[in-house]
């Protein structure tokens, strides 16, 4: 099956991880390649992990990992198997230099450094109107 990006179906995107509403944090898929995945989100008030108008640390270290997820998600769709659920593994760093408000888009990209038995190490790069807004390496893991 041939896929044109972006793909903003959220119920659709919402398929291809093992989180739902209200805990999904992606809603976009923007560009995906065996090595690397662009997913997107636009922070609503009501999105349960904003505050204050903005959207917490928290938030958007669990929309990172969820873009990884993201990427797993996909690769199992295309291959037609069922979506796994994974884990964060661990964080080795990770930098949040500005909070989205609502109502922003957040893109982020994560590359995938390596995949191992389930594990994979990714760096992480989250940008709101083209400015990077946080970065992070991280290894999620999935379920057996």
């Amino acid at each position: 099956m041939k896929y044109t990006f972006p793909i903003t179906d959220k119920k659709f995107v919402e398929t291809l991880i093992p989180q739902k509403y209200p805990f999904a944090m992606v809603d976009g898929l923007i560009a995906y390649s065996p090595t690397e995945i662009t997913a997107s989100l636009t922070v609503c008030p009501e999105n349960i992990l904003a505050t204050h108008k903005e959207f917490s640390a928290s938030g958007l270290i669990e929309h990172m990992a969820q873009t990884v997820a993201l990427h797993t998600g996909f690769e199992y769709h295309i291959a037609e198997k069922q979506v796994p659920t994974g884990y964060i593994g661990s964080i080795k760093t990770v930098e949040v230099t500005k909070l989205p408000k609502t109502g922003e888009t957040i893109e982020t990209t994560a590359e995938i450094l390596q995949e191992f038995m389930g594990v994979t190490l990714v760096n992480i790069t989250s940008k709101v109107n083209n400015e990077i807004i946080a970065k992070a390496q991280m290894k999620t893991v999935l379920a057996k």
